[in-house]
């Protein structure tokens, strides 16, 4: 069952599977690979991405495991768990990158979080080509039935449209 517990991770069916906790400025948008100003993905098969605005932009999944097919007796073994995602700036304008992701019990409790530090991207000294942030999780309890996945960002320009940045390509795999 190691597979990819987040649906749509590419925009592939634009906004579909995600809810949208905050929806600035002009608001997600899907885009195609490599876009204005943008870089080629390092990675075949990925054609297309999420691109926030001039406000903040983020959205998110929760996955129900015993849902997806995990035993409570798999899950309270302390499988390791394993988040990516990537993101980029556009060439022409800085932007912010938020990642938020939770290991949730029965009740939606933060059992462990991973919430790197924000990431700001300026074009005029930064490369602003996709990177990748990973975290695998272990060692967390018994007890955990949920995961929330969220990430986004904005632009830092305020510019009207889609100069945020980009993410795609996120992941969330359980090693049992």
């Amino acid at each position: 069952m190691d597979r990819n517990l987040l649906k749509n991770p590419t925009g592939e069916e634009q906004l579909e599977f995600w809810e949208l906790t905050e929806n600035g400025g002009s608001q997600w948008k899907v885009e195609e690979m490599p876009g204005d100003c943008g870089h080629d993905f390092p990675k075949d098969g990925v054609t297309t991405y999420f691109a926030t605005s001039f406000e903040l932009c983020l959205k998110r999944q929760v996955i129900n495991l015993l849902t997806e097919g995990y035993s409570s007796e798999q899950l309270d073994a302390e499988p390791a768990i394993t988040v990516e995602d990537w993101y980029c700036g556009r060439t022409d304008c800085g932007c912010t990158y938020l990642m938020t992701v939770c290991l949730l019990d029965e009740n939606h409790e933060v059992i462990q979080e991973f919430k790197p530090d924000p990431v700001t991207l300026d074009p005029d000294c930064d490369d602003c080509s996709w990177k990748q942030v990973s975290h695998t999780f272990s060692s967390y309890g018994p007890g955990m039935r949920y995961i929330t996945f969220e990430h986004g960002g904005q632009d830092t320009k305020f510019w009207d449209g889609w100069f945020g940045v980009r993410v795609t390509a996120s992941s969330v795999t359980i090693e049992v």
